[in-house]
C-alpha cells in the first residue's frame, strides 16, 4: 500500500511540473509570435508536448522541483534547492506579461485620452433629477427583484447543502455519486455569470424582472449551496458524535446536531447575497432582466449622460444603505 501510494505521489508530482511546462512552453511560443508578428500556435502541437516532456524529465530529476514541493517529497539537493521558488517566480512573471499583452494595457492613453470622457464625466456630477420619480419605480423594482430571488433560493440551497457537505454524507457508492452530483451542478451554475442566466431566461419568459429573478435565483442558489456546504463542513464533530452514539438516524443527526450549529452563519451568508444580488440586479437588466438596470441601458444608449448619472447615484446610495445594514445584522448574527 505504501509503494502504491509513493508511486501515485510521484505520478501526480510530474504530472504538476508537465503541466507547468506545457504552459511556460506555450506562453514562449506566445512570445514569440506576438513580438516576430508570426501565427500563433504555429509550432507543432507535438514539438510542444515533446519540449514539455524533456524539460518535465531534467526539472524531475533535480529532486527540487514544484510537484514534488508541492507533495513533500523533495529529495532536497543542495544544487537545486531553490529550483521550485524559481519555477513559481518565472511562471508568475511571465503570467503577468501574457496578461499585459492580452488585455493591451496601455497606461499613457489612459492620463492622456481623458478629455474623450469629459461629457461622461460631466454629466455623472451633474444628474437630472427631474428623472427622479420614474426612475424611483425601476429602483423598488430592483431592490425586490434581489430580494425574492434570494428568498426562492433558499430552500432550494438548505437542502442540496446537505448533500453537498463531505462530512455529512456517508462514504459508500450512493452517497459519493449523491455528493459528486450536487457538487458538479453547484459548480457548473454558479460558473456561469447571473447575466448569461438573464439572456437565457429573457428567451425563456420574456424580457422583464421575472426574467432577471430567475437569472439571480439560480446563480444564488448555487453559490449559497457552496457557502452553505463549506460552513456545515467546518462544524464541530463532538456533536455529530453523541448523536450518532444515541442511534439517531441521518435526518435526526442533521436536525439535532447540524442545524443548531449552522443556523446563525446560514442567516448571515443569506443577508451577505441579498446584498450581491442587488449589485447584480443592476447588471442583469442590461440583457433585459428589468429593473434599474433595464432603465440605465436605455438612457446610456440614448446619451442622456446627466439622466445616467442619476440612476448611477441612486444605485449607490441603495447598495451603500444595505451594505451598511446587512453589515450590522451579519455582525449581530455573527455574534450571537
Amino acid at each position: 500500500m505504501n509503494v502504491l501510494k509513493k508511486n501515485y505521489n510521484i505520478f501526480r508530482a510530474i504530472l504538476i511540473d508537465f503541466s507547468l511546462n506545457i504552459y511556460f512552453i506555450a506562453c514562449l511560443q506566445f512570445f514569440y509570435s506576438h513580438f516576430l508578428e508570426k501565427e500563433f500556435l504555429q509550432i507543432s502541437f507535438f514539438y510542444n508536448l515533446f519540449f514539455a516532456i524533456i524539460l518535465t524529465f531534467f526539472v524531475y530529476l533535480s529532486g527540487n522541483s514544484l510537484g514534488q514541493f508541492s507533495l513533500n517529497i523533495l529529495k532536497k539537493h543542495k544544487k537545486f534547492q531553490n529550483l521550485w521558488k524559481l519555477q513559481i517566480i518565472v511562471s508568475l512573471i511571465t503570467t503577468f506579461a501574457v496578461g499585459w499583452i492580452l488585455v493591451e494595457i496601455q497606461p499613457i492613453k489612459f492620463f492622456t485620452k481623458f478629455r474623450n470622457s469629459r461629457r461622461i464625466v460631466s454629466g455623472l456630477f451633474n444628474p437630472n433629477f427631474k428623472l427622479f420619480i420614474p426612475v424611483l419605480s425601476a429602483m423598488i423594482e430592483t431592490i425586490y427583484l434581489a430580494l425574492l430571488a434570494t428568498v426562492f433560493a433558499i430552500p432550494f440551497s438548505f437542502i442540496l447543502s446537505f448533500f453537498a457537505a463531505r462530512n455529512l454524507m456517508p462514504r459508500s457508492v450512493l452517497g459519493n455519486t449523491g455528493y459528486i452530483i450536487v457538487r458538479t451542478l453547484a459548480t457548473l451554475i454558479r460558473s456561469i455569470e447571473a447575466i448569461v442566466w438573464a439572456i437565457v431566461f429573457s428567451v425563456w419568459v420574456g424580457i422583464g424582472p421575472f426574467a432577471g429573478m430567475l437569472a439571480l435565483m439560480f446563480h444564488s442558489m448555487a453559490s449559497l449551496t457552496k457557502l452553505y456546504s463549506e460552513q456545515i463542513e467546518n462544524i464541530e464533530k463532538g456533536q455529530i458524535e453523541a448523536i450518532k452514539s444515541t442511534g439517531a438516524n441521518t435526518f435526526q443527526i442533521w436536525y439535532y446536531a447540524v442545524i443548531p450549529q449552522i443556523l446563525s452563519p446560514f442567516l448571515a451568508f443569506t443577508i451577505y447575497r441579498w446584498d450581491i444580488n442587488l449589485r447584480m440586479a443592476t447588471i442583469v437588466g442590461f440583457v433585459g432582466g428589468g429593473g434599474i438596470g433595464l432603465a440605465l441601458q436605455q438612457q446610456q444608449q440614448l446619451l442622456q449622460w446627466k439622466n445616467v448619472g442619476l440612476i448611477m447615484w441612486m444605485i449607490a446610495f441603495v447598495v451603500w444603505i444595505m451594505d451598511m445594514v446587512s453589515g450590522k445584522v451579519r455582525e449581530k448574527l455573527l455574534d450571537n
